[in-house]
């Protein structure tokens, strides 16, 4: 192989790697980190409250894995949920959640004695500055829960580790439809804390969570149940910001000029050796 020609594959290679990142860094723009789960800033006349509403669109959804908790009690590693879709938005001073995950029976009754109902349930911590044990808290770490079951419940709890929940007297604002086998579930508060062992919605940091689903008609109940590892809302911007954007787009633009410039000095040597 002569000179221009190792020179001309060279050039083919490198245009081609060019390419490739060209196509590649305006998907890196749209990543997101594995943890985060984005939050939507949505207009004052958005029906957030409605689980059905086309306004939660807007708001990006974060898929949670779950695994069943660590728990003592019989059957605690057969709970059936495998995932559950976070999305959350602000609006009006109110933090709304929405929770969607495939179930295949609506359970809402808890008449009987072994009758055990869907539920849902989110935990913050109340210390923002550090991270809880992620099995409801600690007793000197502890968390905020808020608790959603289907036969109408509707709860803010404080807990400071398993079997030490306590209810605390504020609303909790919760909506919930059950279609086409799939529960969603939304649930809100009002960002200020009001008060003590309620978590502060910040907005200019980041705040753990994690998800808890109980699917009643598996038995499931109590530390019986799907959880996550700990997540974290979006509140406080991040790497995905405009500056990072524009710096990639930018590096982008560089590519496709450099893939040009060598194609065409390819093209001359060729001609030139011809």
């Amino acid at each position: 192989m002569t000179m221009k020609h190792k020179e001309l594959t060279l050039a083919a290679a490198l245009a081609v790697a060019l390419v490739a990142t060209t196509v590649a860094v305006p998907a890196m723009v749209d990543a997101r980190p594995a943890f985060a789960v984005p939050v939507h800033d949505a207009d004052e006349s958005a029906a957030l409250d409605d689980p059905a509403s086309e306004d939660w669109d807007a708001a990006p959804a974060a898929t949670l894995h779950l695994a069943s908790a660590e728990s003592g009690l019989p059957n605690a590693s057969s709970t059936s949920v495998e995932q559950v879709d976070l999305q959350a938005a602000r609006s009006n001073g109110q933090l709304y959640l929405k929770l969607s995950w495939a179930d295949a029976t609506r359970d809402t009754s808890t008449a009987e004695v072994r009758q055990f109902a869907d539920a849902v349930a989110v935990q913050f911590p109340v210390n923002e500055s550090a991270r809880p044990p992620i099995a409801m808290g600690g007793a000197s770490n502890r968390v905020n829960v808020w608790f959603w079951r289907a036969d109408g419940t509707s709860q803010e709890l404080l807990a400071g580790g398993p079997g030490s929940t306590t209810p605390l007297d504020s609303t909790l604002g919760n909506a919930s439809r059950y279609e086409n086998g799939t529960w969603e579930v939304v649930l809100s508060r009002d960002l200020s804390s009001g008060g003590a062992n309620r978590t502060e919605i910040p907005d200019d940091q980041d705040l753990d969570v994690a998800v808890a689903v109980w699917n009643g008609s598996n038995g499931e109940r109590s530390g019986v149940k799907a959880a996550s590892s700990w997540h974290y809302l979006a509140l406080g911007g991040g790497p995905q910001g405009p500056p990072y954007e524009l710096l990639l787009w930018a590096v982008a633009g560089a590519a496709i000029v450099v893939t040009t410039l060598v194609t065409v000095e390819g093209v001359r040597r060729t001609r030139g050796e011809a």
